[in-house]
């Protein structure tokens, strides 16, 4: 059986992944003693794996190593099993490879079977997927968003904003998303019913913010200069909930020049990923399932078909050219 899959040739500049990936094709033989052959049907594109293609080291996981098959989550069918606990046919969602195929231990890679009473697999990677759990975590847990208070939720249009905005609303919070454009700041607030909108590609971006705040809870996705004009919006004994870091991710770093906002306004400022609460999982699910099937969490699939394509849905995390869950389907 033949695999295709994306290499890892050179660390990435930019988005230039055209250059810096590779598509491989390789005999796939049958699974290792605890290991499952995947058929990949969908591929989730993150932008957290981007920083994953640098070489910092003191990153949340180490880089990946050059000349590997690329890392990511997919939804695929066990086609072969040697695992006891995982048996062919059935339909997981686990960190695979960016390919046809995965073949992987189910267990070290946090395989997840499949409800099968949930008939649109793309929610998987969305509402109920690290994206929902990321973004009810971030609100309510570390954010710790009351009813009542304005949660501010930057990249509002992406795949766990658009949850987080959503989420703190259904929580009895005042809602305020950031968001490129003005089609997107029209989606959440006439679409979605976020409470207001800022465009932080507009000239009177700062007094967008200035209008819709100040704010309790920050759910931050971006970092860099939207972070510092939100520090300066808090209320005192505000919480940020750093979520991601996209305007980091290319390996250059900042730090927020307004720094000392954090002691004048008492702020509480914490990092926070999945893994954290990977053991939740379950119950997490469960409770965005409730409001999925009652029609009060909505998420839009921007889907791009074929592996061949997959870079050009990858860079789009990164240039503002979706809403919603960005998946790339592949042909079965």
């Amino acid at each position: 059986m033949k695999n295709r899959f994306w290499r890892i040739d050179r660390r990435p500049e930019g988005t230039n992944f055209a250059e810096a990936l590779s598509l491989q094709e390789t005999s796939l033989g049958e699974p290792a003693e605890g290991q499952v052959t995947i058929r990949n049907a969908m591929i989730s594109m993150d932008a957290g794996t981007r920083m994953w293609l640098t070489d910092r080291t003191d990153g949340y996981q180490p880089p990946l190593e050059l000349g590997i098959p690329m890392t990511g989550l997919v939804v695929g069918e066990i086609i072969a099993s040697a695992h006891p606990d995982f048996a062919i046919g059935e339909w997981v969602r686990t960190f695979g490879v960016w390919g046809d195929y995965s073949q992987v231990d189910p267990v070290m890679t946090g395989a997840f079977k499949l409800d099968p009473s949930v008939t649109d697999k793309r929610a998987w990677f969305g509402p109920l997927g690290m994206n929902g759990w990321t973004a009810l975590w971030g609100v309510e847990t570390t954010g710790a968003a009351k009813p009542g208070e304005t949660v501010l939720v930057s990249a509002a249009a992406g795949a766990t904003g658009i949850l987080a905005v959503q989420i703190a609303k259904l929580l009895g919070c005042r809602t305020v998303g950031i968001a490129g454009g003005p089609d997107k700041c029209r989606y959440l607030t006439q679409e979605l019913g976020v409470d207001a909108a800022a465009d932080y590609k507009a000239a009177d971006f700062a007094a967008q913010l200035d209008a819709a705040g100040p704010f309790d809870v920050y759910f931050d996705n971006v970092g860099g200069p939207i972070l510092d004009l939100v520090l300066t919006r808090m209320n005192h004994y505000g919480r940020v909930a750093v979520c991601g870091l996209v305007s980091d991710y290319h390996g250059d770093r900042t730090s927020p020049a307004e720094f000392d906002q954090i002691l004048m306004r008492r702020l509480r400022v914490e990092g926070f990923f999945s893994p954290d609460f990977m053991d939740k999982g379950e119950e997490l699910t469960q409770r965005l399932k409730t409001w999925v099937d009652a029609g009060e969490l909505a998420m839009p699939y921007d889907v791009t078909q074929g592996l061949d394509n997959t870079l050009g849905a990858y860079e789009k995390l990164f240039t503002g050219g979706n809403v919603g869950k960005v998946i790339v389907e592949l042909e079965q």
